[in-house]
């Protein structure tokens, strides 16, 4: 039998959010709040939304945050249950979530008592391009967000409490030749072969533990793609290689940049054109222990990046904890359990209410 919060997780699935078309479903809970809460407790920017219920003065503010768009994947079939898992585009990343956070709402408009002052974001763009993440424009164009004393980001975790996140940088690293015939290289100079140190290096590169509040993380640097090449009887004059740096919470991006280039030893040209912060587990922060007590399922160092980070250049401390199975993010036929899900929902109550 399918409950109200899954009933919710299926309605919002099956309302298509790609990233940079988010309007749809941005309207339908602009539609469903503005009546369950009222027109003045939601302010909508493009196809964001900024919901604040009103609850007694004096409590700690806190922000609940989620992104509608999803990720283009292949689905056998509309939105469903099957046994213990609910399929659907989103379903674990993030759309339980969001569906936890209505539900929530719904909770407040219900007479429940909450310990804290809560922000709701839904917010669009988050799986694009750092720069298009609408999140830093909300945290620009509503100050109040940035005066709160937590943020909890509902990525799917799995229930997990996920602490900080890794800055990742991306990087072109060109490599410069000259071109010949292939039958007479000597006359030119192959790209390719000259990054042939530079791989090695890349290669050579342990990973690099960085403990901090007792979390691990795992300083990785990777070559993910590769161009080059001009016809396979042409020796190449340029080759161009894609290098991800993932960095340590605490390290700032123009850190990544410099390790960078000390290892191409300039024997390449780099080109940075994709930076995102890290962000501080705040494994002490009373508020993050408050909610590590409630029966959260472990915690964790957060080994990718999330936008944790973004409220960190805003000076909020901020975790990532939703209820979505973390290992269907962005998968083939994505779903989400049914079980995790319940138990997010209770966990969150736990956390957020007196009752």
């Amino acid at each position: 039998m399918t409950d109200a919060l899954e009933a919710t997780l299926l309605e919002l699935c099956a309302i298509s959010s790609f990233t940079g078309e988010e309007g749809a479903v941005c309207d339908h809970v602009e539609a469903g709040l503005v009546k369950l809460l009222g027109r003045a407790c939601v302010a909508r920017d493009g196809h964001s939304l900024v919901v604040t219920p009103k609850v007694p003065d004096g409590l700690p503010k806190v922000v609940l945050a989620g992104h509608f768009d999803v990720v283009r994947t292949d689905h056998d079939g509309p939105p469903r249950i099957e046994g213990e898992r609910i399929y659907g585009p989103g379903a674990a990343d993030m759309k339980s979530g969001l569906a936890v956070m209505l539900h929530l709402l719904q909770d407040l408009q219900d007479g429940w008592i909450p310990r804290y002052a809560p922000t709701f974001v839904f917010y669009e763009r988050e799986e694009g391009p750092y720069l298009e993440n609408r999140l830093g424009d909300l945290l620009e164009h509503f100050p109040a967000l940035s005066k709160v004393e937590l943020a909890v980001c509902l990525e799917p975790s799995s229930n997990v409490l996920q602490l900080g996140c890794m800055g990742s940088l991306h990087a072109r690293v060109r490599f410069h030749g000259r071109t010949s015939h292939s039958a007479r290289p000597w006359q030119g100079e192959n790209a390719i072969h000259k990054a042939a140190p530079f791989l090695a290096r890349l290669a050579a590169r342990e990973p690099r533990d960085v403990v901090i509040d007792g979390m691990l993380y795992r300083e990785v640097i990777s070559a993910t793609l590769a161009e080059g090449g001009r016809g396979r009887n042409v020796v190449p004059d340029l080759f161009t290689l894609n290098v991800n740096f993932r960095f340590a919470p605490g390290r700032t991006p123009e850190e990544a940049e410099d390790e960078l280039a000390t290892m191409v030893a300039g024997d390449a040209t780099i080109e940075v054109f994709d930076r995102s912060p890290s962000a501080l587990p705040h494994r002490v922060h009373p508020l993050v222990e408050a909610l590590e007590t409630l029966g959260v399922s472990s915690v964790e160092p957060k080994q990718a990046w999330t936008d944790v980070a973004r409220f960190a250049t805003v000076g909020v401390a901020a975790v990532n904890f939703g209820p979505g199975t973390q290992s269907q993010a962005h998968q083939r036929n994505e779903w989400t359990d049914r079980g995790a899900l319940a138990e997010g929902m209770a966990l969150f109550r736990r956390w957020l209410f007196e009752r």
